[in-house]
């Protein structure tokens, strides 16, 4: 018998409102070490909602969210020590505009991980040099084009040392010549082996670095294919038509 590993992350029966607009009904998905998996759909079909369901920063009404087999809708996971364990990147960077760049990445290690500064400023070198701007440690967001602060965002969410990135149309603020510099930085870190759950509508990105796409349109998940069924045709029509507007 082959023996198939957990997932890192599974959700199920997921449903959510926001007042008498239901916006998530029934959504299951699994995401296993490793992978990374594309959200994609319409403005306004849930994915962001399901995003932030995965750390509490919206609960789901209904439903059960697993991460390490652990039920984090019913308080097996303290939501602290679980937003320690799953790095999230913003549309808007949400950096601290009074620090430098370096400063941004030491904070949490220094403050929740009682990280020493040496260390910490070592490893926000490190990571900014993996990001590839390590010659910006010492500038303020306001000195940074939107491409690097957003890079410096998802090398402050990997000083946490994350096992689930997170990252919500991280390109969506961008302009179109920053907007590759990010996506390489995301696809590279999918190539060894983060695991991500990324909300975009790259196809360019998803084909490059995902293992799986998921199609959502108001509130459901309609599609959950490979991404070799995905971009070959082999699913619904209304997530092939999707697909089509968005290439053509």
């Amino acid at each position: 018998m082959n023996y198939k590993p957990k997932p890192l992350l599974e959700m199920i029966g997921i449903d959510k409102c926001f007042g008498k607009q239901m916006v998530l009904k029934n959504c299951s998905l699994q995401v296993h070490r490793g992978e990374t998996v594309v959200l994609i759909g319409p403005s306004g079909s849930g994915k962001s909602t399901l995003l932030r369901c995965v750390n509490m920063l919206s609960p789901s009404d209904s439903g059960d969210v697993f991460f390490t087999e652990q039920n984090i809708t019913r308080g097996d996971v303290p939501i602290p020590q679980l937003r320690q364990r799953i790095g999230m990147v913003f549309q808007n960077y949400e950096l601290f505009s009074h620090l430098t760049a370096a400063e941004n990445i030491m904070l949490a290690p220094m403050t929740v991980l009682g990280v020493s500064r040496a260390e910490a400023r070592q490893q926000a070198e490190a990571l900014l040099k993996k990001v590839r701007i390590h010659d910006r440690a010492d500038h303020f967001p306001d000195e940074l084009s939107g491409g690097q602060q957003q890079r410096v965002a998802i090398a402050r969410a990997l000083a946490m040392k994350p096992e689930l990135m997170l990252y919500d149309e991280p390109t969506s603020a961008l302009d179109p010549e920053m907007i590759r510099e990010v996506l390489d930085v995301m696809a590279e870190l999918s190539a060894e082996g983060m695991t991500s759950i990324v909300v975009t509508h790259e196809m360019g990105f998803a084909r490059r670095a995902a293992n799986q796409i998921l199609f959502m349109e108001d509130g459901e998940i309609l599609e959950s294919a490979s991404t070799e069924d995905f971009f070959t045709g082999k699913v619904n029509a209304r997530a092939r038509h999707f697909l089509d507007q968005i290439l053509h």
